[in-house]
């Protein structure tokens, strides 16, 4: 106990020297990954002040507190387009808090619920579809694979959405990914290990010059092989938002080899995500380097989460040797428990030039990191 307290707190010690920046664009393209602490929550700020939400993070007001303070880092004053991936408890449960707080001027969506109203299945929250309905009179548009986000200097295409996968390549991709001659997907469907509007999610590529992310909402394995195999319709990606927050069943290295990103952002909790299969899958990918996460993993534990410094959230040493040696118990809190709120919560934040270089920095340490221009797509 005292010894994995020790390394522990030579892990953490990484992290707790600010380094600075190799340097800012004065136009960029800014991406705040909010905590949501297993929840989603990304905002986009375009070089022309334009915004693009992606989620609004969980129910009850905790993680709208945390968005509007990343927007009010950013200076931001309005939402002009927010997209709902899907419709579960922890991607739009803080859509109706938000809207209460900062404009939003367009609502993007791909359509009717497969869950709630429609199905046996209960809404994940309750009267969500009557309220969306409402909120969103007339300023909302269901999106389809190829549509265009209108956000001047960038190109926002969406790539999934209701189940479809993109059909027309974008510049760059339809071309042959060697990656599915080797993937070998589970042998139970992608359909028995969620919830049915997992695979409904909004997925989009976002470019800016040769700069490029891809964020998939919560797509499950099944439909991201869809998108790669046997071409990669999307090409080639310097920043991957991970997908379901580092989930197995949304893991497939189909997509993590195809579309070979340098960097990834991973937005799990302590005990959501953070699965080790998914993460040692991405790191396998040609050409990866870093895997950033919102929170440390205790579902990763000692070998496989990142180094402190690219961890934004992290436990008291103790308290992770505590819980990692702890036996479980029933209503206890060994791994797999809920956790109380991390408080402060730490974002991870995107800077991206036009020519393809980007910084990512960790607000808990101030550790930044420089990715410079690739020689060659």
């Amino acid at each position: 106990m005292k010894r994995l307290a020790a390394a522990l707190v030579s892990i953490v010690a990484l992290g707790a020297a600010p380094f600075a920046a190799q340097g800012k664009a004065t136009k960029s393209l800014e991406i705040y990954v909010i905590d949501a602490e297993g929840g989603k929550a990304v905002l986009y700020i375009s070089p022309t002040g334009q915004t693009l939400l992606i989620d609004t993070g969980n129910p009850g007001g905790r993680d709208t507190d945390r968005l509007m303070a990343a927007i009010a880092d950013a200076g931001v004053t309005k939402i002009d387009y927010l997209i709902s991936t899907h419709y579960h408890s922890d991607h739009v449960g803080g859509l109706e808090p938000l809207s209460k707080r900062i404009p939003i001027e367009h609502f993007l969506d791909h359509g009717p619920t497969v869950e709630g109203p429609v199905t046996a299945l209960r809404e994940q929250v309750a009267g969500f579809q009557a309220m969306y309905a409402e909120l969103s009179k007339g300023k909302r548009t269901v999106v389809k694979p190829g549509d265009r986000v209108p956000i001047t200097g960038l190109d926002v295409r969406v790539v999934t959405s209701a189940g479809a996968v993109l059909k027309t390549p974008l510049t760059g991709g339809g071309k042959p990914n060697p990656a599915c001659a080797k993937y070998t997907p589970p042998t139970e469907p992608a359909a028995n290990w969620s919830t049915p509007d997992d695979d409904q999610s909004v997925g989009t590529v976002i470019t800016y010059g040769q700069f490029r992310a891809i964020d998939l909402g919560d797509l499950l394995w099944d439909r991201a092989v869809q998108l790669m195999c046997p071409n990669n319709m999307v090409g080639t990606i310097d920043l991957y938002v991970m997908t379901g927050h580092g989930t197995d069943i949304t893991s497939a290295s189909a997509l993590t080899d195809g579309i070979g990103a340098r960097v990834a952002v991973m937005q799990n909790g302590t005990r959501k995500g953070g699965q080790v299969a998914a993460m040692q899958t991405l790191r396998l990918a040609p050409g990866f380097e870093d895997l950033w996460q919102l929170h440390w993993s205790y579902n990763a534990a000692l070998e496989g989460n990142s180094p402190g410094l690219l961890i934004a959230n992290i436990d008291e040493a103790a308290t992770i040797a505590d819980v990692l040696t702890a036996p479980p118990r029933r209503g206890g809190r060994g791994p797999g428990n809920a956790a109380a709120a991390h408080t402060p919560a730490y974002w991870i934040k995107v800077s991206a030039r036009p020519d393809g270089t980007f910084t990512v920095s960790n607000s808990r340490n101030g550790f930044s990191k420089t990715y410079t221009q690739r020689s060659a797509r």
